[in-house]
């Protein structure tokens, strides 16, 4: 049984609409690095706009998450899982949305009554006790023993200190041969939780007020992976049909077993899936050293050194082959895997190239550094192997094991903690705007930067957008996402729209408003995290909107003539142009 097809197949029966899933990065939400559950692209029809769709929707939505990954390895995390939901938009409640839940597990899944229990919302001192919840589910055979009363911290679901919110009730699933219990524990481990149904039915201001919503939503989420493991009688969600491709190649590639180098196979499979998922997504995501491209950067070197463990050679194409096999797997269901099956194996196959010299260097300074009679590795060693040449903490700690040898860890930190102290306050003046002053040269500059960026939008692609600038009475540079060196017709494409602008004098307004107004403006809001509550944001006509705290001229036409005077590679994916204005 496929169950992801099963699930979109029963809602679109009963009335939904299946809506495509959203790209891994969000595509309206610089807030966060990564969509990181069903519900997060859909947060304005929650709110209260229209869906195209209508207000019955069901979906799969790719999600990563980042909190786990210091616990991937074990039997049930991962940072890439798929997230099955369906939601009502002012449509159905309570009662339909337990009915559904409930049949598809009893009669799609075949999921025997007696090993389902649910928590309903206990209620507090300005809501009351969820009992429609509760009498709904002993309509379906659910009994007052299978049924536990939670708080706030458990059962309850709002976004953010004010706004919808309301009660929710978890479905959980007895996974264990055990005799089951009459009692629901919701302590007991061997109940997993597998679905959760959260109903929106009040407002809480942010001095803790509730009012009742006019608009109603139900908003559900079952974990894709989770539910598979259920019903394939596991408790390891890597021995399941979703992962025994992967580890079955990894068990051919390394001559081993999955049993006995569980953790590392683990790591590799799941860290493998994910940073295919993330190079694939149409934001072009390139390994860096910042944001989105920090994260694929680790997961990457992470899983090449759990392969390093298992005896892989690490300059083979072991993750190669891993990740065809996922993209055959999944591109049936994300078309971005088929589009861009080369990008990710460019990705792959260039940051495994870097990072293989960099343990290769690492080792050897390694060597140098340490030397035969030192029991103890300092702070300084340590943090001059990470920060000079690139070798990660952990190799430093498995390395020393090796040897008998102990690392202050906790020294390293201390230092590592200092550094990024540091790169914080001088990153401070970098996001203020790029300006090296406010005279009229820089605050022309700047305007033009807008101009820059929005051109090249409409040349190169909507992924493009500001990485980093910096500009001085001489010129502008700006810093994008970019796989390509520019061509000559491209750059006069940009050149000659930016000067079109500049040529119809439009004008610069300058308008105030919050975060969240900036944002659902479609304003470009990069480094909004940068910014106090309160923002300033430029609109130059119709052809740009975008925040930012530096000076501007009042109308295009004070700029002059744009002229590129260099096109060039910054770093991986990422394209820098310096101009002028004549």
């Amino acid at each position: 049984m496929n169950v992801r097809d099963e699930f979109i197949k029963y809602f679109v029966k009963n009335g939904h609409k299946q809506i495509p899933s959203a790209p891994i990065v969000p595509e309206n939400d610089p807030t966060v690095l990564f969509n990181t559950a069903g519900m997060q692209p859909l947060v304005p029809y929650l709110m209260g706009e229209k869906h195209p769709y209508g207000n019955r929707l069901c979906d799969y939505q790719k999600c990563v998450r980042l909190t786990d990954l210091d616990e991937i390895g074990d039997k049930t995390h991962h940072t890439f899982f798929e997230m099955l939901g369906n939601w009502s938009l002012g449509d159905y409640f309570k009662k339909e949305s337990i009915n559904y839940s409930f049949e598809f597990l009893t009669k799609v899944l075949n999921i025997p009554l007696e090993r389902l229990a649910v928590t309903v919302f206990a209620g507090d001192d300005k809501i009351p006790l969820d009992e429609a919840t509760a009498s709904y589910w002993k309509s379906h055979g659910i009994s007052e023993d299978r049924i536990a009363y939670l708080g706030r911290d458990n059962n309850f679901w709002i976004a953010g200190d004010s706004g919808p919110c309301g009660g929710d009730t978890e479905i959980f699933y007895f996974r264990s041969n055990d005799e089951i219990p009459k009692k629901f524990d919701p302590n007991d481990e061997r109940w997993v939780e597998i679905w959760n149904n959260v109903f929106m039915e009040f407002y809480q201001d942010k001095d803790g007020n509730i009012t009742e919503l006019k608009q109603k939503n139900v908003d559900t989420g079952m974990g894709l992976e989770r539910i598979v493991a259920v019903l394939e009688g596991t408790d390891d969600n890597y021995k399941t049909s979703i992962w025994s491709d992967v580890i079955h190649k990894l068990e051919d590639i390394s001559n081993l077993s999955y049993e006995g180098n569980e953790k590392a196979m683990r790591i590799i499979a799941d860290h493998i899936r994910t940073s295919v998922f993330i190079s694939a997504d149409p934001a072009s995501i390139k390994p860096s050293n910042t944001d989105q491209g920090y994260i694929l950067r680790r997961l990457i070197r992470r899983y090449i050194r759990q392969a390093r463990k298992l005896g892989i050679d690490i300059n083979s194409d072991f993750d190669l082959e891993l990740a065809l096999i996922i993209m055959d797997k999944y591109e049936k269901y994300y078309s971005e895997l088929k589009d861009n099956r080369d990008a990710v194996l460019e990705v792959l196959s260039l940051e495994k190239k870097k990072f293989a010299r960099t343990l290769e260097k690492g080792l050897r300074e390694f060597e140098k550094l340490v030397g035969n009679d030192t029991k103890i590795i300092g702070k300084d060693v340590a943090f001059k192997l990470y920060d000079t040449y690139g070798f990660p903490i952990e190799l430093t700690l498995e390395e020393a094991k090796d040897r008998g040898m102990i690392v202050d860890v906790d020294g390293f930190y201390d230092k590592f903690r200092e550094h990024q102290e540091k790169s914080r306050t001088a990153s401070k003046g970098k996001f203020k705007g790029g300006l090296s002053g406010d005279g009229e040269i820089e605050t022309k500059y700047h305007t033009a930067t807008h101009l820059l960026n929005a051109a090249l939008k409409k040349v190169i692609g909507p992924s493009v957008h500001q990485l980093g600038s910096n500009i001085t009475p001489e010129r502008l540079r700006f810093d994008f996402p970019c796989d390509h060196k520019m061509t000559d017709d491209e750059k006069k494409k940009v050149e000659d729209l930016v000067n079109e602008w500049i040529k119809e004098d439009l004008s610069v307004q300058k308008l105030e408003m919050s975060k969240d107004e900036a944002i659902k403006s479609g304003a470009e809001c990069t480094f909004i995290d940068r910014y106090p509550d309160i923002v300033t944001v430029y609109k130059i006509g119709d052809v740009s909107m975008e925040l930012c705290g530096g000076p501007h001229v009042s109308h295009t036409g004070e700029l002059g003539e744009f002229k590129i005077k260099k096109e060039e590679s910054s770093s991986a994916g990422v394209r820098r142009i310096k101009a002028i204005l004549k």
